[in-house]
């Protein structure tokens, strides 16, 4: 694809035309003949020889001393007015030589302009005077001019979120514009030494060339200094500037590949001018260089290679480099970045050949500024390089007067929210960043993200499931594991649905509820589904996620969650559950499941559930059965015992007595008065890893306990030291519900966690004569999350038992029970 010239739209053509208006003007009012009391110069574009169809023209009228300024105000204003009534839209400034070469810190923007200072008419003189003293001024000042024109350059590129991709770009000032181009120029005129920089505005020429063609065509089109590139524009500019027929999407891409290397290079410039920077705020700044390694060297915020051969060697350790930066919020160094796009053949294939690359995703995608290593990732082509499913979606253009940013960078944007929703003091509402230190796998949350959209770039009428297909052939190839594999795609499959409730459904109808937990299974996912909705909403535009969106966003969570619980007591398995089951289902199996919730059917696999009945099998025989198991992260212990009262309270001794320390369990009973408990633990002492016969004596302690052979008490008594009591960072609170179930109590304990801390509330609630029906606890970031549903003599529990309840179990909550 190429770029057509555009007829009349030669710069230094209309240079030449606007300087025979000035200097025409300037003769017939200003009466400046070569000897006179000032030179007329040109600054700005003007100077440059750049003005394009509708620019202004920046004028400096220059004096050899105040006093010569005497008289001539009146004339300058005829002059000026001359200028206007031709149709040049003019700005001017009055200067002496020593003004203009007298730092002015508070007004850096008169030295820049002066960089493109080009004589017009008057005394050459006085031109020349200042010609003469500008290096020497430079060469004083330039690295403090420099930091100021850096310094304007990064809060110009905030006010458009740093980033190039913007469906509609302003050409000159966004990101990766004509104003950054202009920004090399002035930084290679202040610091010549940096021939780097001269080389980067060379090797810019096709895109400066395709920058400012696209700008003469906004002015000539619009008739005046127009310059964004609105949706209506994009498609007429690419019919307009390409030399064949082609989609404004596709042309749009060629524009923002032209954009993205001037602000590459722009970037690249910053970075040569904070190696330079020796200011206070610099030095202490840097730090962070202590936090080098072996392989990487950070140098002024920038990620630095040690042995570049054996870290770009393999995928797998360049993905560990990724992680490091994304674990700092550092991002990679320009000649970091050079050498990855230098090996992005070598780096490719391995990519497509390595079949174990999860765990160095994992542990990417696990870091706090995820989003800067993404990032880094986009720029040197590696995203693409790494998931070829990317591809699809770089800088793809999808109109839409809602979102803002391009499907790639809306992808980033996301991410990007979830990072801050991780920060320690984040600018997000407390309760969802309570919500994210809950979430069990970040990392599975960002990968759907990062995939969500891009069947937008190969299915246009039904992205969603252009991004399943991008998603499973991605996962597959890095070896993912099932659990993973399964939140990521229910996320990408379901990503619109919460957006989708809280536009078109009353969220106080019983049966929105009921809809809500048709399509989300588990308060887990359910969990992941509105952080993943709070990111995908935050990218559409800085404005989307309004306070009122936020509240009804945490509102379809409530709702969820509530309806969730309530279904847990309502909802039991009844009759044949082969359809519950999606298969055939065995006389064992289905009396095993009679009366159990079904939700245990949506949070188990067929394996887990069948696996459970073989164990109730054992259970009839030998009136118990106690397997303990050690599945990555955490153990697991499965119990199937006779119901009875205190069960529950007795089993979570039996694990703290051996200093296990629940983080996860659930119990259920079924129509054979079998309870099903299930215990995720960890072990902080390393017991059972470094005896594995106390394995098999945790075991028999707990089948002990479920036939009353053991007391927990004596158990604890012999396990516990005395405890050392301190303030609670999570203080205790606990929910009564009566409305949830009709035939029991919810009661929900949120508080900080510490080991022995199941035991004391599940005591608390039997010693108040309560039984435990079923139970739902979670634990997330010390943060402990349990919920019990409970009755009293047979029914709900009253709201004086309440009372005593809520006393009982904050006094346990202590420890003081």
């Amino acid at each position: 694809m190429t770029i057509n010239a555009l007829s009349g739209c030669k710069l230094s053509e209309r240079t030449d035309q606007v300087d025979r208006t000035v200097t025409q003007a300037a003769m017939r009012f200003l009466d400046a003949p070569p000897g006179g009391r000032f030179a007329l110069c040109a600054v700005g574009g003007y100077g440059r020889r750049e003005l394009f169809p509708y620019s202004d023209i920046d004028l400096l009228l220059l004096f050899w001393h105040e006093e010569d300024l005497a008289g001539i105000g009146g004339r300058v204003e005829e002059f000026l007015r001359s200028l206007w009534d031709s149709g040049l839209r003019v700005g001017h400034s009055v200067r002496t030589i020593a003004e203009c070469c007298t730092l002015q810190q508070q007004n850096v923007e008169l030295h820049i302009s002066l960089l493109d200072v080009r004589f017009l008419i008057g005394n050459k003189e006085i031109f020349d005077g200042l010609a003469q003293q500008l290096p020497g001024f430079h060469q004083r000042h330039g690295p403090i001019i420099l930091r100021s024109l850096v310094e304007l350059v990064h809060r110009r590129h905030s006010k458009f979120n740093n980033t190039v991709y913007h469906l509609e770009p302003n050409v000159k000032e966004s990101p990766g514009g004509i104003r950054d181009i202009h920004f090399l120029h002035w930084f290679s005129q202040l610091a010549p030494q940096h021939q780097v920089i001269w080389n980067s505005l060379g090797e810019l020429s096709e895109a400066r060339e395709f920058l400012y063609t696209l700008r003469c065509f906004l002015h000539l089109h619009a008739g005046r200094d127009n310059n964004l590139l609105s949706f209506e524009l994009q498609e007429t500019a690419a019919h307009s500037l390409s030399a064949q027929p082609v989609d404004p999407a596709e042309w749009m891409r060629l524009y923002f590949r032209n954009a993205r290397r001037v602000f590459q290079s722009s970037l690249r410039a910053i970075e040569y001018a904070d190696a330079q920077d020796s200011s206070l705020v610099k030095q202490f700044r840097d730090w962070r260089s202590r936090l080098s390694t072996r392989d990487f060297t950070v140098s002024r915020e920038r990620v630095l290679l040690r042995n570049p051969a054996e870290t770009l060697r393999s995928a797998g350790s360049v993905l560990d480099l990724l992680a490091f930066a994304g674990k700092h919020g550092i991002q990679l160094a320009w000649d970091t970045q050079r050498r990855i796009s230098e090996n992005l053949p070598k780096l490719e294939r391995a990519f497509h050949q390595g079949a174990r690359l999860w765990p160095a995703w994992l542990n990417l995608l696990s870091q706090p500024h995820t989003a800067i290593a993404l990032r880094d990732m986009q720029q040197t082509g590696l995203l693409a390089a790494a998931i070829s499913e990317w591809q699809a979606i770089d800088s793809l253009v999808v109109r839409d007067f809602y979102h803002r940013y391009t499907v790639d960078e809306h992808t980033f944007v996301a991410i990007e929210a979830v990072d801050s929703l991780a920060a320690p003091k984040p600018a997000s509402p407390d309760r969802f960043h309570q919500l994210f230190l809950e979430e069990e796998s970040p990392a599975a949350l960002r990968f759907a993200l990062l995939l969500h959209d891009v069947g937008k770039g190969t299915h246009p009428g039904d992205h969603i499931c252009g991004s399943l297909e991008a998603a499973k052939a991605a996962l597959h190839r890095f070896n993912a594991p099932p659990a993973i594999r399964e939140n990521v795609l229910f996320l990408i499959e379901h990503h619109l649905d919460l957006s989708a409730i809280m536009n078109s459904r009353d969220l106080d109808d019983p049966a929105t509820a009921r809809f809500l937990t048709s399509r989300v299974p588990t308060p887990e996912r359910l969990r992941s589904l509105v952080l993943f909705t709070y990111a995908d909403i935050s990218a559409v535009n800085p404005t989307a996620l309004t306070p009122w969106r936020l509240e009804q966003l945490w509102r379809v969570y409530s709702v969820g969650l509530e309806q969730m619980n309530r279904e847990l007591v309502l909802d039991r398995v009844r009759g044949d559950p082969s359809q519950l089951l999606r298969g055939n289902v065995s006389p064992q199996l289905s009396r095993f499941l009679e009366g159990l919730p079904t939700r245990y059917l949506r949070t188990h696999s067929r394996e887990e559930i069948e696996h459970h009945s073989e164990l109730f099998v054992a259970y009839e025989r030998k009136g118990a059965a106690v397997e303990i198991e050690h599945p990555a992260g955490a153990y697991l212990a499965t119990v199937l015992a006779p119901d009875r009262a205190g069960l529950f309270a007795s089993l979570c001794g039996a694990l703290a007595s051996f200093g296990m320390n629940i983080v996860k369990a659930e119990a259920a009973s079924n129509a054979q008065g079998c309870i099903l408990d299930l215990f995720r633990f960890t072990d902080p002492a390393r017991t059972l890893e470094l005896n594995p016969g106390e394995v098999e004596r945790l075991r028999n302690t707990m089948e002990n306990v479920i036939r009353g052979d053991a007391e927990v008490k004596d158990l604890l008594k012999r396990r516990r030291s005395p405890r050392v009591v301190r303030e609670a960072k999570i203080a205790p609170s606990v929910r009564f519900n009566n409305e949830a179930s009709h035939s029991a109590t919810l009661v929900e304990f949120v508080g900080e966690d510490r080991p022995g801390l199941l035991y004391d509330l599940a005591s608390a609630i039997s010693a108040s004569g309560c039984n435990i029906e079923l139970v739902m606890i979670d634990t997330q970031a010390h943060k402990a999350i349990d919920v019990f549903y409970v009755t009293r003599e047979g029914g709900k529990v009253d709201k004086s038992a309440q009372a005593r309840l809520q006393f009982d179990l904050l006094r346990a909550a202590e420890g003081s029970r």
